[in-house]
C-alpha cells in the first residue's frame, strides 16, 4: 500500500472533510500528478489529553463557567519555551494531526509532515494540536470539546442553541490558555489547513510578538460575501430538517437531525473535491443495478457514494456543532477593520500553501493573501499543491510540500 493511499485511509478514519479512503471506487487510488511514495514506519503512539479551564468569557461577552478541549503533543519543550509548533485543524477535524492514538489505529491527518526527522521534526520541535470549541466530532470518544452538545451546568441539560456564539478568535484564546499551561512562550510556527489556516492567521494578528512563522494551507485571508453565502448553504439542510427542532433534539427518545446533517455533509464533501477526482472515480456511471435514463428514482454512482459517505460521517457528528462552526468561520477576523489591518500587526514570516484545484478556497484567495502580506512588508513565500483531490489536497497531499516546509523552518 502506498503512503498516499494510507494517508487517504487515515484521513477517512480521522474525520477530515468527509469520509474518504476505502469508500473510493478502486480502493483509494493515487491522486493525479502525485507519484506513489515508498512505505514508511508506523506512526508513533501519542496520548490524547484533556485541558480544562474555568471562567472563560467569549469574544462576544458571554460567560462560560468551564471549557474543556482535548490535545496531543510530541517532542520536548525547551527551557526557553520557544521551540513550540501549534497545529490547528480543519472544519471537521480534531487534534489527531500526527501519530497514532492507539496501536494499529489510523495515522494523524498530517502525519506525513510531522514526526521524528520529518518536515516538522519532533526531535527538534514541541508540537501541539488541540480540539476546538464546538467541535463537529462531539460524539467521538477521541474528541474533547465544549459546545452545544455539552451539559450546561445551570440546567443539567445540553446547551443546544443556548450555547453562546463563538468565533475563530475564541478558538485562539482557548489555545492560548492551553499553551500558557504547558509553558510555551513563543511559537516557532503556527500551521493548519482550511479552518486551521484561519486560526493560524488569527494567531498572527492576536499575538504577533509570540508567533515567529505562519503557514496557512488551503485557506484565505478574508471571509468575503461569496464564502459567507457558501457557508450558509452548507448549514441550510440542518435547519430544514424537522428533527432539528430548533436545536433541541438531545432529549431522550428524540431523533437527531441525521437527514439534514447528511445532506450538509454531502455539500461539504463534494465542495472539497475537484472535477478530476470525480471524473476519475465515477465518470458518468450509474449506480450498480440502476438506470437513471429509464427511472427518475434511480441514481448515478457519485450520488450513491455521496449518500453513503455522508451518512456514515453524520453518525459520528453533531448537527448543532456544525452550525456553530459555520458561524465561527463566518466571524473570521471580524474584530479588525479588514485584512490589511489584521496583517499590519503581524511580525511573522509566512509560507502560504494553496491547492491548485481547490473549490472551497480557490487559489486566488491565497494569491490575494500573499499580495496583502507583501504590501504589509512581511516576508512571504507561496507554494501551490497539485493533484486531483481539490481542497483535500491540503490534508492528504502535504508530503509534496515537505522540502518547502523544511526550508521555511530553517529561515
Amino acid at each position: 500500500m502506498t503512503l498516499r493511499r494510507r494517508l487517504l485511509l487515515a484521513a477517512a478514519l480521522a474525520a477530515p472533510l468527509a469520509t474518504l479512503g476505502a469508500a473510493l471506487p478502486g480502493g483509494g487510488a493515487t491522486a493525479q500528478g502525485t507519484p506513489p511514495q515508498p512505505p514508511t514506519a508506523a506512526p508513533a503512539l501519542v496520548e490524547k489529553r484533556e485541558f480544562t479551564s474555568a471562567n472563560y468569557t467569549t469574544r462576544g461577552g458571554a460567560p462560560l463557567p468551564q471549557i474543556r478541549i482535548g490535545y496531543q503533543t510530541a517532542g520536548t519543550l525547551n527551557a526557553a519555551g520557544d521551540n513550540a509548533v501549534l497545529v490547528t485543524h480543519f472544519f471537521s477535524g480534531n487534534s489527531h494531526a500526527f501519530g497514532q492514538i492507539q496501536p494499529g489505529g489510523p495515522a494523524g491527518w498530517w502525519d506525513a509532515i510531522i514526526g521524528p526527522g520529518k518536515a516538522i521534526d519532533t526531535d527538534r520541535y514541541f508540537v501541539i494540536a488541540s480540539d476546538t470549541l464546538v467541535n463537529l466530532n462531539a460524539p467521538d470518544r477521541f474528541t474533547v470539546t465544549t459546545g452545544p452538545a455539552s451539559l450546561n451546568p445551570a440546567t443539567g441539560r445540553p446547551w443546544g442553541m443556548g450555547f453562546p456564539t463563538v468565533s475563530i478568535r475564541d478558538f485562539v484564546e482557548v489555545q492560548k490558555r492551553l499553551l500558557d499551561s504547558l509553558g510555551v512562550r513563543r511559537l516557532a510556527l503556527v500551521a493548519g489547513p482550511s479552518m486551521g489556516s484561519l486560526q493560524a492567521i488569527e494567531w498572527a494578528a492576536a499575538y504577533p510578538e509570540m508567533v515567529e512563522r505562519v503557514m496557512p494551507v488551503i485557506g484565505t485571508g478574508e471571509m468575503d460575501a461569496w464564502m459567507l453565502g457558501w457557508l450558509d448553504l452548507w448549514a441550510a439542510p440542518i435547519r430544514m430538517d424537522p428533527a432539528w427542532r430548533g436545536g433541541d433534539y438531545y432529549g431522550q427518545g428524540r431523533e437527531a437531525p441525521l437527514r439534514g446533517l447528511t445532506e450538509a455533509l454531502k455539500l461539504v464533501t463534494l465542495h472539497s473535491r475537484d472535477r478530476g477526482w470525480a471524473a476519475q472515480q465515477f465518470a458518468r456511471k450509474p449506480a450498480e443495478g440502476q438506470e437513471p435514463a429509464k427511472r427518475i428514482q434511480d441514481r448515478f454512482a457519485i450520488e450513491t457514494w455521496l449518500d453513503n459517505a455522508a451518512a456514515a460521517r453524520a453518525r459520528s457528528s453533531d448537527a448543532n456543532s456544525f452550525l456553530y462552526l459555520v458561524r465561527a468561520n463566518q466571524l473570521f477576523l471580524n474584530e479588525y477593520e479588514g485584512l490589511e489591518a489584521a496583517l499590519s500587526r503581524s511580525e511573522a514570516k509566512w509560507l502560504v500553501v494553496p491547492s491548485q484545484g481547490d473549490r472551497v478556497f480557490p487559489i486566488e484567495y491565497s494569491d490575494e493573501l500573499t499580495a496583502a502580506l507583501r504590501r504589509a512588508g512581511r516576508p512571504v513565500l507561496q507554494l501551490a499543491l497539485r493533484g486531483g483531490l481539490g481542497h483535500l489536497e491540503g490534508v492528504a497531499g502535504m508530503a509534496q510540500a515537505e522540502g518547502a516546509i523544511r526550508e521555511f523552518l530553517a529561515r
